[in-house]
């Protein structure tokens, strides 16, 4: 029975090391960054587990359209979470862009 529990404890663990590693966030400002609260979001795919963009790549420009000052967020989500665990078994990864004006 102390058996079990080590080996659940420590599968644990690993499954919250692999999924937690992952979270992050990257922020960049253009121009005084976000002055409104207007977001559009789009999603970025890769292959070989986030080595390689696949061609959707989201055009931050095009999602500011003709805003000068404004915030790119590219973070991973709780939603991207869930499609990377089916989806990285043939090392399909996504992440989410975020542009908000």
């Amino acid at each position: 029975m102390r058996k079990i529990k080590k080996i659940t404890s420590l599968l644990l663990i690993g499954v919250l090391l692999v999924v937690l590693s992952g979270c992050m966030t990257h922020i960049h400002n253009v121009g005084r960054g976000a002055q409104g609260n207007e977001m559009t979001e789009k999603r970025q795919w890769y292959i070989l587990w986030g080595l390689v963009p696949i061609a959707n790549a989201p055009d931050t420009t095009e999602m500011a359209g003709s805003a000068t000052d404004y915030t790119i967020k590219s973070e991973l989500t709780a939603l991207d979470g869930i499609i990377n665990f089916f989806t990285s078994i043939v090392t399909i990864n996504t992440r989410t862009v975020t542009v908000t004006k």
